[in-house]
């Protein structure tokens, strides 16, 4: 740990994503933190304990359309055999045992009765009027096992289904009912201090003084902290004033999991995070080769009440667009680390581009880009930091490598927003 009033490590080389990302993820640890919420709760948040299925699923053979069940033995004349119907079955009440030479109307769903081993569609069927249920004239020969869905064939009793840390979804939420799960148990929710700094910012619905700018990434990074299932405490605006700085710190490492911050960080006179982090903790990563988004601040914050225990720190860059790609890359994994989850960037996929771009950075490069009908790509014309239209614009970013140029139909990396930052 850094003494109280030590400077911060000067700026060294700088770092690449993957590098920076694999140093983030080998620091932190889940919370260790759990719940139980009840299952239609349960969307978003990140399972802390394999579910096991008690049930089969479908529990009995049923029938997977409406029709006819019955015995293809029975069917000696072929298409066109007419058999007496016996028993009609409907979902959720069970019929008796097929009597030999008859067949069941049997409805979506229904348990198919034993003895029966296909269901006939009733469009292939001809109803025929008579006493009782009348018969049905089969107009299809069906195999053995058509239209029957197999008990288990889903899920088997005593299998996962799903496996501690998936995040839960619709499709698992269902599953998880489908298995009878009444409630789950699932990671804790991370606590976030969330913070900006500078005193050029003013908080929309305010009047707009000469110089100031309206507090975007407040709002921005709240959001996305709580699309991550995040309980989050905004502290607000801290002054560009290194005191005010340190005070913020240590006010945010009470009771919370993880500190963010926006702006701050990068080299300027009034950029106080990083020496103010430096007294109250300790500074582990700064400056990434990126761009946008260079300027990135990972370490600790000291406890207040002096106890061995830290608080993590995450400082993001200023400018909008910095800061919701440095948290959809860094942030967002941090944070499913933290919850046990799967902590990784999207594998991305290859796409055409529709655009040129032929002067590369020398770092790796987060393009803001759009799909468009034609399956390529199109690119927002103004790239800057500070456009956060771009993103507003596009679904997803290019991933180019160091120095890569592009030109129309050449393939790059794709990765969607709506998986980064959903």
């Amino acid at each position: 740990m850094n003494a109280p009033d030590s400077k911060p490590p000067g700026r060294g080389p700088l770092i690449s994503a993957d590098d920076a990302l694999a140093r983030l993820l080998a620091a932190v640890a889940p919370t260790g933190r759990t719940e139980t919420v009840p299952t239609p709760e349960g969307w978003g948040r990140v399972l802390a304990r394999d579910i096991v299925s008690s049930v089969h699923v479908p529990p009995k053979d049923n029938s997977a359309m409406d029709g006819y069940a019955l015995r293809v033995a029975d069917l000696a004349q072929g298409a066109g055999s007419v058999l007496p119907v016996s028993q009609r079955i409907v979902a959720g009440r069970p019929g008796q045992p097929l009597q030999p030479g008859t067949a069941a109307r049997i409805f979506t769903g229904a348990q198919v009765p034993a003895g029966a081993d296909a269901v006939v569609m009733q469009e292939h069927c001809e109803a025929i009027a008579g006493d009782g249920l009348g018969s049905v004239r089969v107009q299809e020969l069906p195999a053995p096992g058509t239209a029957i869905r197999r008990q288990g064939e889903d899920v088997r009793r005593g299998h996962a289904v799903l496996r501690a840390g998936h995040r839960m979804d619709a499709a698992a939420i269902g599953l998880a009912a489908t298995v009878g799960m009444a409630t789950l148990e699932v990671a804790a929710r991370p606590r976030v201090a969330l913070f900006s700094t500078g005193d050029e910012l003013v908080m929309p619905g305010e009047p707009l003084p000469p110089g100031a700018i309206y507090n975007s990434n407040r709002f921005m990074l709240g959001a996305l902290l709580r699309g991550q299932g995040c309980l989050v405490t905004d502290l607000g605006n801290v002054p560009d004033r290194l005191q005010a700085t340190r005070a913020m710190l240590r006010e945010a490492a009470a009771g919370h999991d993880l500190i963010l911050s926006s702006g701050g960080v990068s080299v300027g006179e009034e950029d106080h995070l990083k020496p103010a982090l430096a007294a109250e903790g300790r500074l582990d990563l700064w400056s990434i080769a990126i761009k946008p988004g260079k300027p990135l601040a990972f370490g600790a914050v000291r406890h207040p009440a002096g106890a061995d225990a830290e608080t993590w720190f995450i400082g993001l860059p200023g400018n909008p667009v910095s800061s919701h790609v440095t948290f959809t890359l860094f942030v967002r994994p941090v944070l499913a680390r933290l919850q046990g989850a799967e902590a990784a960037w999207p594998a991305g996929m290859p796409m055409r581009a529709d655009f040129v771009w032929p002067r590369p950075d020398k770092r790796r490069e987060f393009l803001r880009v759009r799909r468009n009908a034609g399956g390529g790509l199109d690119l927002y014309a103004n790239q800057g930091s500070g456009v956060l239209t771009s993103l507003a614009w596009g679904d997803g970013l290019a991933d180019l490598a160091p120095g890569q140029a592009v030109q129309p139909g050449d393939m790059v990396r794709f990765l969607s927003l709506a998986e980064l930052a959903p």
